[in-house]
């Protein structure tokens, strides 16, 4: 297939790109930066210089071009989040963003739309332990400030599953790990023992390793069922102290501090996504997909950036 990936130079976008270049597809990469270019030529992609937020300038960029599909991966994420302004950019995103890339799709005639969601859609909080799967509600009202992130996931994926002519399809990936600038902010963070953890251990997560969640992108873009969500996550949950602590010593760094948790009320944003918990199946995708993670539990990733790290050391 002939395929647009908006977000195409990001943290799954490098990744995506490769996977769905080496699966025989022509990728086109849309990108804000024409310095991208270089980078998309060594993975073996076409370069389209373009701000998704930008409406006319978008459709002047693919004026006259013609793709099979759109992949849309683009966030605002330079760090990990700690404020809820920090999320503002990515909810314009999901929302503009979305909008602008679906009118651009069928522009360009392709019939096949690919989102970005997250599993945080399924609400901020504490879900105990119970496993969640796309059978339970995604996006219900948030509180606070927060109804404004899981409405922006909410809308990127009713405008995916509803726009004319297009057979959308949702992925709602885990938390991201893995090589090169999928975790240096937490490898560096951990480092000068800046990034604390509440001293009850904080909430379980389910994550998703970079290079698993590209396999799972091209497989939702070639066998996606259309109207559907699939959680792209792996076989395991963690604590979050559990998984930092695991980090901190394959790295050789020194554990996380701890702090009582009215404290990370300073980071609202930060403090949900450590506190929550939040148990998800990747059966479906499994089942629908043909997609097996590689790496199925964080103890193989984090080996893997360990060995990266040491393989980079002098």
């Amino acid at each position: 297939m002939k395929v647009f990936v908006a977000g195409s130079t990001g943290t799954i976008g490098v990744p995506l790109v490769r996977a769905l270049v080496a699966g025989g597809h022509r990728v086109y990469g849309i990108t804000r930066r024409p310095s991208n270019g270089p980078l998309l030529t060594s993975l073996g992609a076409e370069a389209v210089v373009a701000d998704a937020m930008d409406r006319d300038a978008l459709v002047a960029a693919v004026d006259g071009l013609t793709a099979d599909a759109v992949i849309h991966q683009l966030t605002a994420l330079k760090r990990p989040p700690a404020r809820h302004r920090d999320m503002a950019q990515t909810d314009a995103l999901r929302t503009r963003g979305t909008a602008h890339l679906l009118e651009a799709a069928r522009m360009i005639g392709a019939h096949r739309f690919v989102t970005q969601s997250m599993i945080f859609g399924y609400g901020y909080g504490d879900w105990g332990d119970r496993l969640l799967s796309e059978r339970d509600r995604f996006g219900p009202p948030g509180r606070g400030r927060f109804e404004q992130h899981v409405a922006a996931m909410r809308s990127a994926e009713q405008q995916t599953f509803t726009t004319d002519g297009v057979q959308g399809v949702a992925l709602r990936y885990g938390l991201f790990y893995g090589p090169a600038g999928a975790i240096e902010g937490l490898i560096e963070r951990l480092r000068r023992r800046r990034l604390p953890i509440p001293r009850d251990g904080g909430g379980t997560m389910s994550w998703t390793y970079v290079d698993d969640a590209a396999a799972a992108t091209v497989a939702a873009l070639e066998r996606g069922r259309a109207g559907q969500a699939y959680n792209v996550v792996d076989d395991e949950p963690v604590r979050w102290r559990e998984f930092l602590d695991v980090l901190a010593q394959a790295i050789g760094a020194p554990p996380p501090r701890t702090m009582p948790g009215w404290l990370f009320g300073l980071a609202p944003y930060a403090a949900a996504m450590m506190t929550s918990t939040l148990r998800v199946s990747n059966a479906k995708a499994k089942a629908d997909l043909g997609w097996e993670p590689r790496v199925p539990t964080y103890r193989e990733g984090i080996a893997r950036i360990a060995d990266t790290i040491t393989t980079r050391s002098p």
